[in-house]
Formats: structure tokens, sequence, C-alpha cells
């Protein structure tokens, strides 16, 4: 009998390179959720540059990215204690 070892292959290298493996797209509703914001209300905050604008995805679809969603919710709890500081 003979005795053949088969090595695992190496693991491919990733396609694009991932700034932050965690990074997810949010779609309308769940942003809507997560801020407590309507829709209109996160459309009138895009147009005054007051939040992250939208990533497209192709077609009409639109997304935002959670790290950016995520670090403007930060921004508005460091401005309250500012605030109350004030």
């Amino acid at each position: 009998m003979h005795n053949i070892s088969v090595s695992a292959p190496a693991p491919a290298a990733p396609l694009f390179p991932v700034q932050n493996q965690h990074e997810r797209f949010l779609r309308l509703p769940e942003v809507m959720h997560l801020c407590g914001l309507s829709r209109s209300t996160i459309y009138d905050l895009i147009s005054r540059d007051a939040f992250p604008k939208q990533i497209p995805l192709g077609g009409k679809n639109v997304a935002w990215a959670q790290s950016e969603v995520n670090a403007w919710m930060s921004d508005r709890i460091r401005a309250r204690g500012r605030r109350r500081d004030a």
C-alpha cells in the first residue's frame, strides 16, 4: 500500500483588501430603526450634510456604512455632553 499525504491548500488571499472585517451595509429601514429617525428626517439631514450619505449599490439600491452611522450616533452623544457643559 502506498501512503499519500495531502497537505491542505493555503488559504486564498481576499480579492479586495478589507479595511474593517465587521463593516456592513445597512438598508434604510435598519438605519431608521437604529437612529430612531424617520425617512424624511434622514434625507433632510443628508441634504444639509448632517448625516452620512448613501452608498450606491447598483440600480436604485442604496445603503449606509454601519461604521458611518455609528460614528454619527457617537457624535450626537458627545454633542449632548457639550450642550450641558455650555
